[in-house]
C-alpha cells in the first residue's frame, strides 16, 4: 500500500482510500495512477506509460489525457499548481507528491476492516453508501424530512441499494414503504402516473385504513378509485376538486407525523413534469415530517437539458437533498460478488481480474459476463454433480469471449433510439477504440471535419454514454476535439453492428 498526503493506494484490492473513505476507480484510471505512484519524481513519457499499461496494443495517446482529467478530479488536483500530477507539455507526466510505503503492520491493522467490509443485505461494495443512508435515516426519525437521489449508469446497482435501504428502514424505524416505477413513454402520457401507483400501495398497505382516511379528508381528489366506497357518479365527478400538489403534500405529511414514510421513485429520468414538481414541493416544504423521498435515475439516460438535472442541482445548492452517485465496484467487491454467485470462496485463478477488467466494475456487466462464461463453458464444475467446484478450462486472458447477448440486448435499445445519421457517426467512432478524435470520425465517413465535430459534440451533450474528453493538436496546427465512450462495451456493440467490409473501409480512410 502506497501513501501520499491523505490518500492511500491499495494495490491488492485496486482501490484508493482518502481519510478512511474508499474511492472506487475504474480499472484503467487506477492502472495509470498506480504506475505514476510507483514511479514518483521522474518524467514518465507518453510512450512509456502506454507501453507499460497497454503492451502490444495500439492506443491513442489522447486516452491518457482523459484519465488524467478523471484522476485530477478525484485527487482535487489543480493542473496549474499541481500537488500530485504535473504535466510536462509534449513529453509526459511526473508524480510530484512524496510517496511512502504504508504496507507495514500498522497500516494492515488500520485498514483490515475497510478492505474486508461486511456485506449487509447481500449488497456488495456499497458499505459507505449504506452508512450515509443510515445517517439520513436517523435524522428522519427525528422528524427531518429527506430527499435522496441515487444516480449512476445502467446496471450500477441502484435498485439493489434501494431494496437494501428499504429493508433497513422497515427494520430500524418500522417505516411504511411505497414504491413506484416511472415507465418510459407511459409516464409522459399520464400525469402523476408514478404518484398514483404509490397512493394505491399506501391505501392497500398495513396503514391503508389510516392513509385512506387522511387522503379522503385532506386531499380527496387524490384518493385512488380502488379506495373509494363507491364509484363516483357523473355529478360527483363534476364536483370533485382538481388535484393540487399542495393538498397531497399536506396529506403525506399528516401520514408521516408519527411513523416514518418512505416513497420510492425508480427511473425518475422517465417521469413527467408533474411528478418532478411534486417531488420538488415535498423537498422544499419546511413542515416537520418523518418523510423520505428516495429516487433513482440513470445518468446515461439523462441529458444536460433534462428538467430532472435542473431540479436536482437547485435542491443540492439549497441543501434540500442528498445525492449518492454510485461508482463502479472495486476489484475486491467484484471478487465478493463472483464468490457469492458461484457459491465458493476460492475462485478459478484469474477470474476476478478478467471479469473486473471487462466489466469495469459494473455489477450488471459482472453478472452478465459470468453467465456468459458459464454458458460458453469457459468455466465449468469439476465433476458430474452440481456440488463440484467451478474450474476454468483455459487461462482467461487467452479467451475470446465475444459479447454476451444479454448486454447487447441492454445496449441496443439506447442505440436504436438515435437517428440513422447519429448511429453512423457513433459506428465510425467505434473504429477508434474507447477514445476517438472527431477528425478520425470525419475521415471514416468522408465528411467535413467541422460538421462532424459539431455532430459529436451534440451527441456528447445529449447521450451521456459519450462524453467530451479534450482536444488534440494536429500536425498542421489545427485542433480537433476528442471524445470517449462511457464504457468499452458500448463501443464494442457499435463496432460489431457493422459489416467487416464497412469496418475495413473506415479503417483505411482513417
Amino acid at each position: 500500500m502506497k501513501q501520499f498526503e491523505s490518500f492511500r493506494l491499495d494495490t491488492s484490492n485496486e482501490c484508493l482510500w482518502q481519510n478512511r473513505v474508499q474511492i472506487n476507480l475504474p480499472p484503467r484510471p487506477f492502472a495509470v495512477l498506480r504506475y505514476l505512484v510507483e514511479n514518483p519524481g521522474r518524467l514518465i513519457s507518453h510512450n512509456e506509460l502506454l507501453d507499460a499499461l497497454w503492451p502490444e496494443t495500439f492506443v491513442q495517446p489522447q486516452v491518457l489525457r482523459t484519465y488524467m482529467l478523471d484522476l485530477r478530479k478525484v485527487l482535487g488536483d489543480d493542473p496549474a499548481r499541481p500537488r500530485f500530477i504535473q504535466t510536462l507539455p509534449k513529453r509526459g507526466y511526473c508524480f510530484v507528491a512524496q510517496v511512502v510505503d504504508a504496507s507495514g503492520p500498522e497500516a494492515g491493522t488500520a485498514f483490515a476492516s475497510e478492505t474486508q467490509p461486511s456485506v449487509p443485505d447481500g449488497v456488495v461494495g456499497r458499505e459507505q453508501e449504506l452508512i450515509r443512508l443510515k445517517t439520513l435515516a436517523q435524522a428522519l426519525a427525528c422528524g427531518q424530512r429527506q430527499t435522496v437521489f441515487i444516480t449512476g449508469p445502467t446496471g450500477i446497482g441502484k435498485t439493489a441499494l434501494v431494496d437494501a435501504v428499504c429493508r433497513q428502514m422497515s427494520a430500524m424505524l418500522s417505516a411504511t414503504v411505497a414504491c413506484s416505477q416511472c415507465v418510459e413513454g407511459l409516464s409522459k402520457k399520464e400525469d402523476y402516473y408514478a404518484v398514483k401507483e404509490i397512493l394505491r400501495q399506501l391505501c392497500a398497505s398495513a396503514v391503508g385504513e389510516t392513509a385512506t382516511r387522511i387522503i379522503a379528508g385532506v386531499a380527496p381528489a387524490w384518493l385512488p378509485t380502488s379506495a373509494r366506497d363507491t364509484e363516483p357518479t357523473t355529478n360527483d365527478a363534476r364536483s370533485t376538486p382538481p388535484k393540487t400538489p399542495g393538498d397531497l403534500c399536506r396529506a403525506l405529511e399528516e401520514l408521516a407525523k408519527e411513523k416514518a414514510l418512505v416513497l420510492v421513485f425508480e427511473d425518475l429520468q422517465w417521469a413527467n413534469d408533474s411528478t418532478l414538481e411534486l417531488i420538488s414541493a415535498l423537498a422544499r416544504r419546511r413542515t416537520p415530517a418523518k418523510l423520505m423521498v428516495l429516487a433513482t435515475y440513470s445518468s446515461h439516460c439523462t441529458s444536460a437539458e433534462h428538467p430532472l438535472k435542473a431540479l436536482k442541482q437547485d435542491l443540492v445548492m439549497h441543501r434540500q437533498c442528498a445525492e449518492l452517485a454510485l461508482a463502479p465496484l472495486a476489484k475486491t467487491a467484484v471478487r465478493q460478488l463472483l464468490s457469492r454467485e458461484l457459491g465458493q470462496e476460492t475462485l478459478p485463478a484469474g477470474l476476478d481480474t478478467f471479469v473486473y477488467q471487462h466489466s469495469e466494475g459494473n455489477p450488471l456487466f459482472v453478472l452478465a459476463l459470468l453467465r456468459h462464461l458459464i454458458a460458453e463453458r469457459y468455466i465449468a464444475r469439476d465433476g458430474a454433480n452440481e456440488a463440484g467446484e467451478w474450474k476454468q478450462r483455459a487461462p482467461f486472458p487467452e479467451m475470446e469471449t465475444g459479447l454476451p447477448q444479454e448486454l447487447v440486448q441492454l445496449i441496443d435499445p439506447e442505440i436504436e433510439r438515435l437517428s440513422p445519421a447519429e448511429q453512423r457517426t457513433l459506428e465510425a467512432a467505434s473504429l477508434m477504440r474507447v477514445v476517438f478524435p472527431a477528425w478520425a470520425v470525419a475521415a471514416a465517413l468522408e465528411q467535413d471535419p467541422a460538421e462532424t465535430e459539431e455532430a459529436c459534440d451534440k451527441l456528447a451533450r445529449r447521450l451521456c454514454f459519450v462524453h467530451r474528453a479534450g482536444h488534440d493538436e494536429l500536425p498542421d496546427g489545427t485542433r480537433s476535439d476528442f471524445y470517449a465512450f462511457a464504457h468499452g462495451l458500448y463501443r464494442e456493440v457499435l463496432y460489431q453492428k457493422q459489416s467487416a467490409s464497412r469496418r475495413a473501409k473506415g479503417h483505411t480512410r482513417i
